[in-house]
């Protein structure tokens, strides 16, 4: 293959994933924005949507990391392989990773907010959101990156490539919707 092929595979594989990101960055910008009322009610989420939304990330993007690295080395079947033991256990750990450095994140933006003297919704609200959005982000993610990153492979497209994007995009949209769940929850349950 010439260089010139391999970066026009490339462009290929990457441009639409790339504008669907973008596409999903801006919807997730306007469920922030219509989130307005709970942030209000709950003082001290703002602070947590970046947190939490850069654990998804991070979180799942090493997941998708992991099942690329196992596709390619052929440790991970292909075919979703419900038995394939490594890749049950890279989403248990990944679940279990987001849902407590969510957890994790509530705590520390309490911490910080009472250092700083600033207005904070009561701790269990905070965790409350935290480990709803957590555990629900958590699942749907999963399901997102396990399932773009096997099809891809299986249809010859490079998973490394289609993780990152998937991941970021997937993470934003699926992390503001289940805070702005989460949080609605937590407000109905007595939280504001």
């Amino acid at each position: 293959m010439t260089v010139g092929e391999v970066t026009r595979r490339a462009y290929r594989e990457a441009l639409p994933v790339l504008l669907l990101s973008a596409a999903g960055g801006l919807f997730a910008g306007l469920v922030l924005g219509g989130m307005e009322a709970e942030l209000r009610i709950i003082p001290g989420l703002l602070l947590l949507v970046p947190a939490l939304l850069a654990t998804r990330g991070n979180v799942y993007g090493s997941l998708g990391a992991r099942l690329a690295s196992g596709l390619h080395q052929g440790l991970i079947d292909p075919e979703l392989a419900t038995g394939d033991g490594r890749l049950r256990a890279a989403i248990v750990a990944a679940i279990a990773n987001g849902v407590i450095i969510s957890v994790v994140a509530a705590l520390l933006g309490y911490l910080l907010l009472a250092v700083l003297g600033r207005e904070s919704a009561p701790l269990w609200e905070l965790v409350g959101v935290a480990l709803i959005a957590g555990v629900l982000s958590g699942l749907a993610l999963t399901v997102v990156v396990v399932v773009v990153v096997i099809l891809g492979y299986r249809r010859g497209l490079n998973p490394d490539t289609l993780a990152g994007p998937v991941v970021t995009t997937t993470g934003d949209v699926v992390g503001i919707a289940t805070m702005l769940f989460a949080a609605r929850i937590v407000i109905a349950l007595g939280g504001g």
